[in-house]
C-alpha cells in the first residue's frame, strides 16, 4: 500500500493520530485534516501533511485532490442528551462523502461505532445484520446511524467504501476512555453497574488500524464490519485491567442497573423540559454505552477481509504499563 495517498479526517483525534502513524509507517503519503495550528504541528511531526480545515468545509473536494483513499475518522463524540452530535455526524459525513466523490477518490473507510445498534438493551454476539433500533439511545447513536446510511449511499454512487464498527477503542495514546475512567476513580465518582460482570467487546487501536488497512486494500464496497479484539471479557475485568496500567484500583462500590437506567431517563427528560439548562449525572446514551452487555461477532470481517487481531489483551496492557511508567519517569 506504499503507493497510496490517504486523506484522513479527524487526524488529530485519538483514532486519527494512530491512523496517521500507521499509514506513514507503511510508506504511504498521508494528508491529515486538522482544525487548528497546534494539531497541524503534531501531525507534521508524525510525518504527514497537515491540512487545516473542518469536515464541513465547502472546498473539501479541492483539499482531497491528489489523494486516492479516504479514512473518515472525524466525529462529534458528545454522548450528552443534546442534539448536537446527531446533526454534526450526519452533515459532516454527508459533506465528506460528497467531497470524496467529487475528488474522484477510489477507496474509503468510514469509521462508525457499535453505538448505531444501542437502545439500552443488551447486544449479545451481535452481527452486522442486527436491525437498527427504532428508538436509538441518544443523539450520538442516531447521528452515527444516519452517517452510515450516507456512507452507503456514496458506495452506491461509485465510491469503493467499507464501514467499520469498533467497540470501546483503547490502547496507546488514549485520550478518550482511559483518561475519563482514571479521572472518575481519582475523584471518587466511579462505581460499577450491577457489579460490572456483563461481557464487553473492545478494540485495540492497532487492531482497528489493521482493519482499516485491510478494508482499503480490498475490492469490497458497501459492506459493514464489526471489529473487536476477540472474545468479549467481563466489563469489570476490562476496566480493572486498564486502570491497573495507570496504577489505579477501582472501588467495589456498585449501583443497581435499574436505578441508573431510571436516573438516565429522568436526566434526559429534565434536559429537554428545561431547554438544556438542567441535566442529570449521566445521559441515556452514556448508560447504553457502558451499562449492558455489548459483544460483537466479527466472523464476517474475518471471512471477507481476512481480519484477525494483531495485538492481544495482555500485550496491549503491557504496552500501556510501559508507556505510563515512561511518562512518570520523565515527569520525575
Amino acid at each position: 500500500m506504499s503507493d497510496r495517498h490517504v486523506f484522513i479526517t479527524g487526524a488529530n483525534g485519538y483514532v486519527g493520530r494512530n491512523l496517521v502513524q500507521h499509514f506513514v509507517a507503511a510508506g504511504c503519503a498521508v494528508t491529515g485534516l486538522v482544525r487548528h495550528e497546534e494539531a497541524a504541528r503534531q501531525i507534521a511531526a508524525l510525518g504527514a501533511r497537515p491540512m487545516l480545515g473542518d469536515m464541513m468545509d465547502a472546498d473539501l473536494a479541492d483539499r482531497m485532490t491528489g489523494c486516492d483513499a479516504l479514512v473518515h475518522a472525524a466525529a462529534c463524540l458528545d454522548h450528552g442528551p443534546g442534539a448536537a452530535a446527531q446533526a454534526a455526524n450526519r452533515e459532516g459525513t454527508r459533506n465528506v462523502m460528497t467531497a470524496a466523490l467529487r475528488a474522484g477518490l477510489r477507496r474509503a473507510v468510514h469509521i462508525s461505532s457499535d453505538s448505531v445498534l444501542q437502545d439500552g438493551r443488551p447486544l449479545r454476539q451481535v452481527t452486522e445484520d442486527h436491525p437498527l433500533p427504532r428508538r436509538p439511545a441518544g443523539a450520538y447513536s442516531a447521528g452515527k446511524a444516519e452517517a452510515e446510511a450516507i456512507a452507503l449511499a456514496a458506495a452506491r454512487d461509485g465510491l469503493g467504501l467499507v464501514i467499520l464498527r469498533p467497540r470501546m477503542v483503547w490502547g496507546r495514546d488514549d485520550t478518550t476512555a482511559l483518561p475519563t475512567l482514571a479521572r472518575m476513580v481519582r475523584e471518587g465518582r466511579f462505581a460499577w453497574i450491577s457489579g460490572g460482570s456483563y461481557p464487553c467487546s473492545t478494540t485495540h487501536v492497532a487492531n482497528l488500524c489493521h482493519a482499516v488497512d485491510l478494508a482499503l486494500g480490498s475490492r469490497i464496497s458497501g459492506a459493514v464490519y464489526h471489529i473487536a479484539d476477540g472474545p468479549a471479557r467481563p466489563f469489570r475485568e476490562t476496566v480493572t485491567g486498564l486502570l491497573a496500567t495507570q496504577r489505579l484500583t477501582p472501588p467495589d462500590k456498585s449501583v443497581p442497573r435499574p436505578l441508573l437506567r431510571g436516573m438516565a431517563r429522568l436526566g434526559d427528560a429534565l434536559f429537554r423540559l428545561s431547554g438544556g439548562r438542567l441535566r442529570g449525572p449521566l445521559s441515556f446514551q452514556e448508560y447504553a454505552t457502558s451499562a449492558v452487555e455489548i459483544s460483537l461477532d466479527t466472523s464476517r470481517a474475518e471471512r471477507d477481509l481476512g481480519y484477525a487481531p494483531i495485538i492481544g489483551w495482555e500485550e496491549g496492557l503491557e504496552d500501556l504499563r510501559a508507556r505510563s511508567q515512561g511518562t512518570a519517569a520523565k515527569a520525575a
